[in-house]
């Protein structure tokens, strides 16, 4: 082979491992026409086969033995060049190898492997499988059916021809067994089957009402106004939606969704949790009916696939969806939406580590798109960030027709040990005799924080993780919420054998059962992550507080957010002070943004609001600013402190997490790397302050010893550039784990 035939017929091809470089392969002639940019290639690897990213023709590597692709996995390519430019940012930035990225990218499902040695592909499409079901149909121009059909089957006919295609399924739900029947119809050529693929629909079970565009308040208007233009213009224009809670936010994304679907764009929607999906789909189905796709953790493998597919071949125009869905091959956005753009749950947690947030900006910008960052609690670095002109401010002060924030009244628990006090005692009673509905919040699951040995004095904890262990009554479980390690419950103490555990704490479960001793009659739920496993149980709990079967609603932070009850008129908060004693520089924002958003839950309908907010010591500027809906205080506050201590806005940040399960191995890999960062920071000059190696807030984690190191820089090039070459020169024992995370958002 000729040095011009090999590079005629080499191809770059992207292997999601954590591999730092692409790798080339030769096309053998009978797949030159199919192994194309966008596809995927089922390549030998080692001993093993993979799925491999075809990301285009190479030039020649050199090497003149390279190993040739064994099958071509796609008829039609699962990305574009702009989406496959998205992808090379992002892997980029996030230092992160490119093929881990395009699979991040992709359904679940669809990737090939073998382990060493296999023989053939195993776990070929398992969430990547079509659905195919038989559809019967005529052929051709209807003739009168011969008596030999039969009359069974003449009626079978009649029905085919009044109702146009039809599933085997509904034949057999309405005629019974007929398969003879239709055979005989297509034996005759009356009538043809065949298998057409049909979408699994999410949105199957619900039905819902038009919606009309409603009229805008004044602020509305300006903000509609402002995002008009810049849709009208085709260019990237980024915004801070920043509107108090209950001033119509989500009315101005809609009526700006309609303006960029008039001009034939399309539009992506980005919202923090599963948990505020239903309601969001329900309010953008009942404005635009069909061409609707979700993308989130609660679909199955298929519902994903299906949705994505759906995407990809420009059948929805709307996509709304989780993090991940920052990646949907959505073609000709037109506008960007990321509701509650404060969350930290916008940040993946483990393999790329990206932020939906920052990318939905960085796509935007490659889309020329309108991006609207929504928010009551906007983060500190999006305040600071508008407030130096790299968002326009757009501000809905007010609530929707003038109704007033609701009055909030703190509670002091110091020497208090019961878990309601007296002023929400009496708020819940007064609001249930008045048939009104009440959110009570508390941010921990289970029914007491922990079990103590009264005998030694020691708690019960994990032997896997630094953390006590939680008490669940129903389940009479003690349970750790990082790595489910359970023991029955009460038990005895596993140091003295001692027998007699008492309860410390409340949590969500505690919360409820003394709901219910104190109002027995009343209908009280709980929603957090034990009462929501199932599928559909979001929904399910949320339409309780809609059609008001519900007159209590008790739970976690995911009732705290996005949620629109008009019925409610009262909010509990307990223990307020949770988040403040996070070792988190960013523990005093986080407190703020929850209170803030539990509180704006009340009144919200016709009826005005009151919240009543228990802390042992209700005195520190995050919950008294939101007690007192004093955002502009708390952001001064704030970004004064984040100044001083030289955190972002005013730096930028990189964290390197070294994990094991030996302590003695992690601790000397944390030395060895911080050594080789000190030593490159000299040598490259660059302006990096190296703060660690400490041993992590939980040192113990799923039986994996834990130590970090921080990176803080004054700018992105230089701590880009440190990492860089940390990689290129970085000596990591086999038996440790590290991760960069760059930009991270959870210190612990």
């Amino acid at each position: 082979m000729t040095a011009a035939e090999t590079y005629n017929h080499c191809i770059e091809v992207a292997i999601p491992l954590y591999l730092d470089r692409a790798f080339h392969y030769r096309v053998p002639e009978h797949l030159r026409n199919t192994a194309l940019t966008g596809h995927r290639a089922l390549v030998p690897f080692g001993n093993r086969k993979l799925t491999g990213y075809i990301l285009g023709p190479a030039v020649d590597s050199g090497i003149a033995d390279l190993k040739e692709i064994i099958e071509v996995l796609d008829s039609e390519p699962l990305w574009t060049a702009g989406e496959l430019e998205f992808y090379r940012w992002v892997a980029a930035y996030y230092q992160h190898p490119l093929g881990e990225v395009v699979r991040t990218a992709l359904p679940a499902g669809i990737n090939i492997q073998t382990r060493k040695g296999a023989s053939g592909a195993q776990g070929a499409l398992t969430g990547g499988k079509t659905t195919l079901r038989e559809k019967f149909y005529l052929p051709g121009p209807t003739i009168a059916p011969p008596r030999q059909s039969g009359p069974k089957a003449q009626e079978i006919l009649a029905f085919i021809i009044e109702t146009g295609d039809v599933s085997a399924g509904e034949l057999r739900k309405r005629f019974g067994t007929c398969t003879p029947q239709l055979s005989r119809l297509c034996e005759l050529g009356l009538c043809a089957v065949e298998n057409r693929e049909v979408y699994r629909d999410p949105f199957k079970d619900q039905t819902v009402n038009r919606d009309e565009p409603r009229l805008l308040h004044t602020h509305q208007k300006a903000a509609l106004a402002a995002v008009a233009i810049s849709l009208d213009n085709r260019q990237f224009s980024p915004f801070l939606l920043y509107g108090v809670t209950g001033s119509g936010k989500t009315e101005v994304y809609l009526q700006a969704i309609s303006h960029a679907l008039e001009q034939g764009r399309n539009a992506l929607v980005l919202v923090p949790e599963i948990a505020l999906t239903p309601q969001l789909t329900g309010r953008f189905q009942a404005r635009f009916g069909g061409g609707l796709a979700i993308l989130h953790s609660g679909l199955s493998d298929g519902e994903r696939y299906d949705e994505w597919r759906r995407i990809r071949r420009g059948l929805a125009r709307i996509v709304i969806g989780a993090r991940s869905a920052i990646f949907a091959p959505l073609e000709n956005i037109g506008i960007i939406i990321v509701d509650e753009e404060h969350e930290a749950s916008f940040k993946q947690s483990d393999g790329l580590r990206y932020n939906a947030r920052d990318l939905a900006l960085v796509r935007g910008k490659m889309e020329q798109a309108a991006v609207v960052l929504g928010s009551a609690t906007p983060s500190v670095t999006t305040v600071h960030a508008a407030g130096e002109g790299r968002l326009t401010l757009l501000e809905l002060p007010e609530r929707v027709e003038g109704r007033p924030m609701p009055l909030v009244e703190l509670v002091a628990m110091k020497g208090n040990k019961e878990t309601i006090s007296a002023p929400l005692s009496n708020s819940l009673s007064e609001t249930y005799q008045q048939g009104k509905q009440a959110i009570v919040f508390l941010n921990r699951r289970g029914f007491a924080t922990f079990l103590v040995c009264a005998e030694c004095g020691k708690p019960l904890t994990c032997p896997n993780c630094s953390v006590t262990l939680t008490y669940h009554r129903q389940r009479r479980q003690s349970l750790c919420h990082y790595c489910d390690y359970a023991v029955p419950a009460p038990g005895t103490c596993p140091a003295c054998n001692g027998t007699t555990l008492s309860e410390l704490g409340a949590g969500t479960e505690k919360l409820e059962h003394d709901l219910k001793e104190l109002l027995p009659a009343a209908r009280i739920f709980r929603m957090d992550s034990d009462t929501t496993s199932g599928k559909g149980s979001h929904g399910r709990l949320l339409s309780r507080m809609n059609d008001g079967s519900a007159d209590i609603l008790v739970g976690t932070q995911m009732i705290a957010k996005g949620h629109d009850f008009p019925e409610v008129t009262l909010v509990g908060v307990v223990n307020a002070e949770a988040s403040l004693g996070m070792p988190d520089f960013r523990a005093a924002e986080r407190t703020f943004q929850l209170l803030s958003q539990v509180i704006g839950r009340a009144g919200r309908g016709e009826n005005p609001g009151r919240v009543v907010v228990q802390a042992i010591d209700p005195g520190h500027y995050a919950i008294t600013s939101a007690a007192g809906h004093d955002a502009e205080g708390f952001y001064r506050q704030e970004l004064e402190f984040r100044r001083e201590a030289g955190y972002p806005p005013f730096a930028f940040l990189a964290a390197f997490a070294i994990s094991g399960l030996s302590e003695q191995a992690v601790g000397d890999q944390a030395d060895v790397t911080a050594r080789t960062l000190i030593q490159l920071k000299s040598e490259l000059k660059v302006r990096v302050e190296i703060l660690g190696p400490a041993q992590s807030p939980l040192y113990r984690l799923r039986n994996r010893f834990r130590r970090q190191i921080l990176l803080k820089a004054s700018n992105r090039t230089d701590l880009h550039r440190l990492i860089t070459v940390w990689r290129q020169r970085a000596t990591i024992v086999s038996t440790v784990r590290i991760s960069v995370d760059i930009d991270p958002v959870d210190m612990m």
